[in-house]
């Protein structure tokens, strides 16, 4: 449902550049590619990065509820677009990629989160949800940093309100409008997200799986034999 209110909602106003601080080696880059509806990676391989994270992270079987909200957690930064309803600047503490992409945010949700559904839990299971519900949420910011166009990411709002992009950006950014996502438009997105986030998260999940697979099998090998 959230991915659908994402794809739904209309082209984002372009924020007011000039009225916080760029890092000043991205602002020729900002200025070309920060046409309204350009604003995210897609909710699909947000979705993805963090099932992918979870299952590469733990070999514990988990419920449907634990993936729902994995994912969730990793889309649901992309709300703050509903800002723009409401008259919030892309550029504002609220505004997109800003306070809900920050790594504080993350914290915050991972905390929330766990103390809700996974109240019961205790020791080290308890900090592991945390910190993977805090990685799902944060690596949302993480793949918008790498993407090629709208604003940078404010890892470190509300203290630094600073927008960030990393060096090695080549995600095409992908529109909010689900008509311009069933494009070309839409098309060059999910290539670049094929070959540069599901193809080697795919290929590390598999080499994990099957090593996983492997050392569970040698140490029941060695269990039985020496009965």
């Amino acid at each position: 449902m959230l991915m659908l209110m994402l794809l739904l909602l209309p082209p984002p106003r372009t924020g007011r550049l000039s009225s916080f601080t760029l890092r000043s080696r991205y602002f020729k880059s900002l200025a070309l590619r920060s046409a309204p509806g350009r604003a995210m990676a897609s909710a699909f391989t947000h979705a993805f990065a963090a099932v992918a994270l979870g299952n590469m992270a733990s070999g514990k079987a988990r419920g449907w509820r634990f993936w729902v909200l994995a994912a969730g957690s990793a889309v649901l930064p992309d709300a703050d677009i509903i800002g723009f309803a409401f008259g919030v600047d892309y550029g504002d503490l609220l505004g997109h990629r800003g306070f809900f992409h920050s790594l504080l945010f993350a914290l915050i949700w991972a905390l929330f989160v766990v103390l809700l559904e996974f109240r019961q839990t205790r020791g080290r299971e308890l900090a592991w949800l945390i910190g993977f519900f805090f990685v799902a949420t944060a690596s949302h910011g993480v793949l918008d940093a790498m993407t090629n166009g709208g604003l940078g990411v404010a890892f470190f709002s509300p203290f630094d309100t600073t927008r960030y992009f990393f060096d090695w950006r080549p995600l095409e950014v992908s529109p909010i409008s689900i008509t311009r996502f069933f494009t070309e438009w839409g098309g060059a997105v999910l290539r670049s997200e094929w070959r540069y986030v599901w193809l080697p998260l795919g290929s590390l999940w598999v080499c994990v799986w099957t090593a996983r697979r492997f050392f569970e099998a040698l140490s029941d090998w060695r269990k039985s034999s020496r009965l």
